[in-house]
């Protein structure tokens, strides 16, 4: 379900079944990580998706869920969560009691899980940083130094990556999980501001989480944009 957080937050004030588990959204913002882990853990929950606009992010409704009025926001039961890793994680202890996306304490691969699931931010946060540049600063306030920099540091991030799948298919040698889905969305974000095709092994791999069924779901539909508009 897609609705918008002013007429989400008037039906709530009637009498309306609230579902108990509920994702704030903005499309193609840090929210879709949590919403394409929700589709591949399958299970049910509302979404709340919003315009990329304060009008809507620094609303009084959304300020008294989020104080920072950003995205991802997860609300479960009486648990509010703000950060996207955190609420990787989180979700993952609550509905993948088989491990098929996370790696719990004792499993083999858990510390090489939390690593990935950490190293996504920073691959995103220059992102963000060109999406701040790019975006949402005033076209005559943008820095070119500071758009060159943070387009090299994300391709130094990416180039990471890109030697570590030498010989895999996945960030985990076991296949798929949760991580992939975080690291995924960086670079999802990334390719947008610098041209990934140098890096063979991260563009064998994004192709790989593109034909996935929760990745595509996961992707804005019918919503202005205003990442589309950005040309690499």
């Amino acid at each position: 379900m897609e609705l918008q957080l002013i007429e989400v937050l008037s039906e709530e004030s009637n009498i309306r079944e609230v579902r108990m588990l509920k994702l704030y959204h903005c499309p193609n913002a840090r929210s879709m990580r949590s919403l394409w882990l929700l589709y591949e853990l399958n299970i049910d929950f509302e979404l709340v998706e919003m315009p990329f606009d304060q009008k809507y992010t620094r609303s009084p409704e959304y300020l008294s869920v989020h104080p920072l009025g950003r995205v991802p926001c997860l609300v479960h039961n009486q648990t509010t969560l703000y950060e996207s890793g955190a609420i990787c994680q989180y979700l993952c202890e609550i509905f993948d009691k088989e491990d098929k996306l996370g790696r719990s304490i004792g499993h083999k691969e858990h510390a090489e899980w939390l690593q990935w699931l950490h190293y996504a931010e920073t691959v995103a946060v220059h992102g963000a940083s060109l999406v701040q540049q790019n975006i949402i600063i005033a076209e005559e306030l943008r820095s070119p130094v500071v758009i060159k920099l943070e387009s090299r540091r994300l391709e130094k991030a990416i180039e990471v990556l890109n030697n570590h799948l030498n010989g895999r298919d996945y960030l985990l040698e076991s296949g798929f999980s949760a991580v992939d889905t975080a690291v995924g969305y960086s670079i999802h974000m990334g390719s947008m501001f610098i041209k990934i095709s140098e890096y063979k092994n991260v563009v064998s791999y994004y192709n790989k989480l593109k034909n996935r069924k929760a990745f595509r779901k996961s992707l804005p539909k019918d919503v202005n944009d205003p990442l589309e508009e950005i040309e690499v």
